[in-house]
């Protein structure tokens, strides 16, 4: 421990804290910009100046580490104007368009104007006129609002281990851009959107669909249906005042209905439709010992990331298609049978945790699995929350409402695919019984859930042991993918049978399209939230879910089976990082 003093006061910290750390324990908050609980601190902004007792210089509080007997100001006349100046400085760099901005009222940038009280502009405007990226159908680039903070590159890099991002050019002329100073679509870039969901302002959002969606709801030919992730209910209500991790459910399937959609259905029952194929994929495999282990593929960053830098391992994939792309399928063929509606006449919209949703919808042709494109417009999280405000729909004083039928009952297995170790765990429960012919018990796998970056576990199935692994974060998988090539290479024992990749931290709970501001407390509150939500539903296996067993018997026969394939299962193609 070390002993300083904080604005007078005696404190004890951690050898190795920080300043900023130090004061943010004992209550006092120093101002920041490029600083992110996430990121190793960069000092880039300079925002976070403080004094040090007996010494002339200005320290910056993220990245110096507190000594012994130091004592530390954060605040004093001298100390505020200076930060004052650095905000103006950045700001005289920056439009001056916030009202169009999507992130107007939710930056950081804009915040810490208010907090200084900068009314007036004292440095001579700068702006570059640079243009905008919008290359992907996932994320949108404006380098002209970039400040330089280099959270974006930084995650990229150090996170998710991808190398789309990086500064280009020197002094003044600094600026963010895709890798090599080429377009972001022909970069490394999975489209995961942590970039976006890490920039303290609107230089990085998501391609938004908005506009789309509310014009499909106003065609009277059009039947217009709405899928729900399981990660959109714990997250939603931020966005209301709500505390991270609020179950929202039954607010979300009413105010999808007064917005004015034709038919509201969970993407959590197609998450227990994933894991009728995907455990009956590895129980198949597991059984014959044939290519293992097998990886997960409910992701499509992790897909994009698979097939870029890791090709020689897609025999291991799962060809199981993701819930929002399974159930885009059913909807545009079993759903479209039974209500007599031709799939043209459909419009699937999908409410989505992610950015790279946009990208999956049309990533190849197994998405056109019913003739036409079988998802139309994904929408974010955010951008949801958008429409309910545009709707002018009171989202906290709705009623709880149920979702429809025969695509809308899921069990507890399907919810807590939006966190990191939840595909895992809820394929277990099933394979289980595929293996076994009984259910279990005790359904909870401890193992696999927690916030850690890798997680290992072995599996007791009536005596047989089945090793898995569960990785997120885009920068862990590579450890566990080496572990399993050194094996391979020397001949020895796999050291895993199953793997699930997710490729944001903590899972769906935290990805690129959630509400800004994830930090681990955050994520852990939607991590809890949804397992709560598994907690509390009647059934909690996939394969006892009563209208998943009504779909193989009406429409797709069994798991696995020809039909099957056709509508909910996919391939992969290597690919070079660099598009051309």
């Amino acid at each position: 421990m070390v002993n300083v003093k904080i604005n007078g006061i005696d404190v004890q910290v951690e050898e190795g804290t920080t300043i900023l750390e130090a004061a943010k324990q004992n209550q006092i908050k120093v101002p920041t910009l490029c600083y992110h609980q996430d990121l190793e601190p960069w000092a880039a902004c300079g925002i976070c100046v403080v004094k040090t007792e007996g010494s002339p210089k200005m320290v910056r509080a993220c990245a110096t580490p507190v000594h012994e007997g130091a004592n530390y100001l954060t605040h004093d006349a001298e100390i505020v104007e200076v930060r004052k100046s650095v905000v103006e400085m950045i700001l005289s760099n920056h439009p001056d368009d916030c009202l169009y901005c999507p992130r107007n009222q939710n930056c950081e940038l804009q915040r810490l104007a208010q907090e200084f009280g900068i009314r007036e502009q004292p440095f001579e405007k700068n702006l570059r006129e640079l243009p905008v990226d919008d290359s992907t159908p996932s994320i949108i680039l404006d380098p002209e609002k970039c400040v330089l903070c280099g959270r974006c590159a930084k995650v990229c890099q150090d996170m998710q281990n991808v190398w789309a991002l990086e500064f280009i050019g020197r002094g003044d002329e600094t600026r963010i851009a895709g890798a090599g100073d080429i377009q972001l679509n022909e970069t490394p870039c999975i489209k995961c959107g942590q970039c976006s969901a890490h920039c303290p302002v609107g230089a990085i959002y998501e391609n938004s669909q908005c506009g789309n969606v509310w014009n499909e709801l106003r065609q009277t030919d059009k039947h217009v249906v709405v899928q729900v992730a399981p990660a959109v209910r714990v997250a939603i209500g931020e966005a209301f005042g709500n505390a991270p991790g609020t179950i929202m459910t039954g607010q979300m399937y009413a105010a999808l209905r007064k917005m004015g959609f034709d038919a509201i259905f969970d993407t959590n029952f197609a998450a227990d439709l994933t894991i009728m194929e995907e455990a009956t994929e590895f129980v198949s495999r597991f059984t014959k010992g044939e290519t293992l282990p097998l990886i997960t593929t409910c992701c499509p960053s992790w897909v994009d990331y698979l097939e870029k830098y890791y090709s020689e391992m897609i025999p291991h994939f799962s060809t199981a298609k993701s819930p929002q792309m399974m159930m885009a399928s059913m909807i545009k063929s079993y759903y479209a049978d039974q209500k007599g509606i031709k799939p043209e006449d459909i419009t699937v919209v999908s409410i989505m945790p992610c950015t790279s949703k946009k990208y999956e919808i049309t990533r190849d042709d197994h998405m056109f699995s019913s003739g036409i494109q079988d998802c139309d417009y994904v929408l974010t999280t955010r951008e949801f929350s958008r429409m309910i405000k545009q709707a002018g729909i009171d989202f906290n004083s709705l009623p709880e409402e149920e979702a429809d039928n025969p695509l809308g009952m899921y069990t507890g297995a399907g919810t807590i695919f939006g966190v990191s170790g939840g595909v895992m765990e809820a394929a277990l429960r099933s394979a289980y019984n595929m293996v076994t012919g009984e259910d279990l018990t005790q359904v909870n796998f401890q193992a696999v859930r927690g916030i850690e970056g890798i997680k290992e576990a072995e599996i007791d199935i009536k005596g047989t042991k089945v090793r898995v692994a569960v990785a997120h974060q885009m920068g862990n998988i590579e450890e566990v993918l080496k572990r399993v090539k050194k094996a391979q290479a020397e001949g020895g024992e796999i050291p895993y049978h199953f793997i699930e990749v997710m490729a944001c931290r903590g899972g769906c709970i935290a990805g690129g399209g959630q509400p800004y501001g994830a930090t681990d407390e955050i994520r852990q509150q939607r991590i809890d939230g949804l397992y709560a939500d598994d907690t509390k539903q009647k059934i909690r296996m996939s394969h006892q879910n009563p209208y998943i067993q009504k779909i193989y018997s009406d429409f797709l026969d069994k798991p696995g089976s020809e039909k099957a394939h056709k509508f909910l299962h996919t391939h992969y193609t290597p690919r070079p990082l660099y598009q051309k």
